[in-house]
């Protein structure tokens, strides 16, 4: 495989896999390292990579789908609040297995036989935000946001209280999401709002809670269904 040529003066990306196959496990985690990617731990179940994952916060995630203890997708669920981005690194290519990890939360989605340069190069391009698929699954996902965003946009019809945008959230967490939904990361939005990481991390989970989402992708698409990115920044308040 083909080293990448790193740029010395960023800090090298932040990489967390979990397999309950030891010797693919072992062979990727070596890929990755090879390519100058910073495996930071591995795991070998659900619950161990939830736990892992929220005590190394890698950048990147990447998830097999069907690991002892907990999906994929309810790992997904349970990291939802934070930053990592999740590439789902699957021997399936079936579409119920591909929107079940999008929706909760994943951003991209390869199967197994794509090769070790194919596999670094989409964990790089998640680490930059970017949306990777196995080619003929891009299309299905697409087609599936399509439906999900003319859903929201159905409930959005319906009427709502005009005293606040979403009555069950306080002004602060409002605020919070609104930022969210702008991309900024929670680093950002401390800094916009002179309050600590932690306690945006807490603003984000007990706005999950009350709006009954699992993840920040869920928690993006309510804000966007209802204009908040174009609503007025509560920090100039």
């Amino acid at each position: 495989m083909t080293e990448q040529t790193l740029d010395q003066s960023s800090p090298r990306t932040t990489v967390l896999v979990a397999d309950d196959h030891p010797l693919w496990l072992g062979a990727l985690e070596r890929d990755l390292a090879q390519a100058g990617l910073d495996v930071v731990a591995t795991a070998a179940d659900g619950p161990s990579t939830v736990r892992r994952t929220r005590a190394t916060r890698p950048d990147v995630l990447v998830l097999d789908l069907n690991l002892p203890g907990m999906r994929g997708d309810e790992v997904c669920r349970a990291l939802g609040d934070l930053e990592t981005r999740v590439l789902i690194l699957s021997a399936s290519g079936e579409q119920l297995d591909v929107l079940a990890a999008i929706k909760a939360g994943a951003t991209g989605y390869l199967v197994k036989s794509a090769s070790s340069a194919d596999i670094v190069a989409a964990v790089n391009a998640t680490a930059r935000g970017e949306a990777v698929f196995t080619p003929g699954l891009a299309g299905l996902v697409l087609g599936e946001f399509r439906r999900m965003a003319a859903d929201d946009a159905e409930a959005e019809a319906a009427p709502r209280p005009a005293d606040r945008p979403i009555p069950e959230l306080t002004d602060r967490e409002t605020e919070v999401l609104r930022l969210v939904a702008t991309g900024m990361s929670y680093k950002e939005i401390a800094a916009e709002l002179v309050l600590s990481h932690r306690t945006v991390q807490n603003h984000v989970q007990n706005t999950l809670g009350k709006l009954h989402l699992h993840n920040r992708v869920e928690l993006v698409r309510f804000a966007l269904a209802r204009g908040l990115e174009d609503g007025p920044n509560g920090a100039d308040r």
